[in-house]
């Protein structure tokens, strides 16, 4: 049976609440240090639809917080993520899968497996090595090869595994030729790199946004399945996360992208500029690209970032958090993230694959049938008090205690209860 239309009417604002997660985690994760040195690849909609099928299952301030991550009310959210992986699915170059491992003894809620993807239910063996082999076939499976482990550790406590895989591939409408570029300034000065380079009249492929983190440059690179991939440069020492977050508000047209054929002469922007060339008989425009090769890899740990994701109190291991789930207590003992993404003359490939692990939370105690009060009554510091007629509860006197007598006469007062004279009160003089 084909998938579903992907309409505009339908997903609006599932695509707005995932491209704000994917904003969230660049401005926290590279919004100040940086991205590693090496690189980063990253992706919210791996992410997404797990949140939100935690968020249908669980309760109390873990729902609250899952739900205000995702972006979608709790009670919708399972629905909603059911339908973007089938959306997903349904994508030309682009593949989507979502997997449930339960231990044997472990009893899913029907209800709550029953929106998951239909086949999404395995059993684990218990037995480390055998599951780890079926888990990694299932991740290289579903990433095209290029993920060839999946990110769990299925330690002893793991009693539920949930993941996702995404994999994607496009290829140029017009390739780039490959070359050698060795850059004359900034942190590749002089480094002998692959180059890519090609020329077009689409001067609007190219753009530039005034945006929150400066002038960011924007090249749209237009893929054979519908798929493009947006290069985005920004000023010098902006952080990564912050040139990440205006692509994400470019996109939502909360920032506009001021096109090629409309800039001024002179530099127009970050890694941009634009020149007025006299010819002597009519040409087209040319856009003249010049970019590198890469070839990305990263691991994420996402509960290191655990408030973008909404899972603060699905980490406390002091209660369960998702009743709707199992008939067990159990809390996000783990969630990782594993991706690559590979931009060359002819395309790009990229892969992800997501994995939440669940333990055992504490069970939550029994309510009594009995109630006993305790109060516990200290006066170690100046008080007042009262006195104070029973019938009438007219106030008969009323003081306040900041010199307690000395313990010597607690000594006098034991003496006399041993037969010894009674101290004398202290007079007012």
């Amino acid at each position: 049976m084909p998938a579903p239309a992907w309409t505009r009417s339908s997903v609006d604002e599932t695509v707005e609440a995932v491209n704000a997660l994917t904003a969230r985690w660049a401005a926290e994760a590279m919004g100040g240090a940086g991205c590693p040195a090496g690189g980063t690849v990253f992706s919210a909609a791996g992410v997404w639809p797990l949140l939100a099928f935690l968020a249908d299952a669980a309760s109390g301030p873990a729902r609250a917080e899952l739900a205000d991550a995702v972006g979608i009310p709790a009670e919708q959210a399972a629905g909603r993520a059911r339908e973007f992986l089938t959306a997903l699915g349904g994508l030309r170059g682009v593949d989507a899968a979502l997997g449930l491992w339960t231990r044997r003894q472990l009893k899913v809620r029907e209800e709550w497996a029953a929106r998951l993807p239909p086949h999404t239910h395995r059993k684990l063996t218990g037995w480390r090595a055998v599951d780890r082999r079926a888990l990694d076939a299932w991740a290289a499976e579903h990433s095209n090869g290029r993920i060839t482990r999946m990110p769990a550790d299925l330690s002893g406590d793991t009693q539920l595994l949930l993941a996702s895989a995404l994999a994607l591939a496009t290829r140029w409408i017009r390739p780039f030729t490959a070359e050698c570029a060795v850059p004359y300034s900034g942190p590749w000065d002089g480094r002998r790199l692959a180059g890519l380079s090609r020329t077009t009249s689409l001067l609007d492929r190219v753009g530039v946004a005034d945006t929150s983190a400066g002038h960011v440059t924007g090249l749209r690179v237009v893929g054979d399945r519908g798929i493009d991939v947006h290069l985005l440069l920004g000023e010098p020492d902006v952080p990564a996360g912050r040139v990440l977050a205006a692509g994400v508000d470019v996109l939502a047209g909360r920032r506009t992208l001021i096109p090629g054929d409309r800039l001024p002469p002179g530099e127009a922007g970050p890694g941009l500029t634009v020149e007025a060339v006299r010819n002597f008989y009519p040409v087209r425009p040319k856009l003249h690209v010049r970019t590198v090769a890469f070839d990305v890899a990263a691991d994420h740990d996402l509960t290191a970032h655990a408030d973008v994701f909404g899972l603060g109190s699905a980490t406390g291991r002091s209660a369960g958090h998702f009743p709707g789930m199992t008939d067990k207590e159990v809390a996000v003992a783990r969630a990782r993230q594993s991706a690559t993404a590979a931009f060359t003359d002819r395309g790009f490939e990229a892969a992800v694959v997501t994995a939440f692990e669940m333990g055992e939370g504490s069970a939550r105690m029994p309510e009594p049938t009995y109630v006993n009060t305790e109060v516990h009554a200290s006066f170690h510091r100046p008080f007042g008090f009262l006195a104070v007629h029973r019938v009438s509860r007219l106030v008969l006197a009323a003081g306040w205690v900041t010199d307690p007598q000395p313990y010597r006469e607690a000594a006098a007062w034991q003496a006399q209860r041993n037969g010894e004279d009674f101290p004398q009160v202290r007079k007012r003089k």
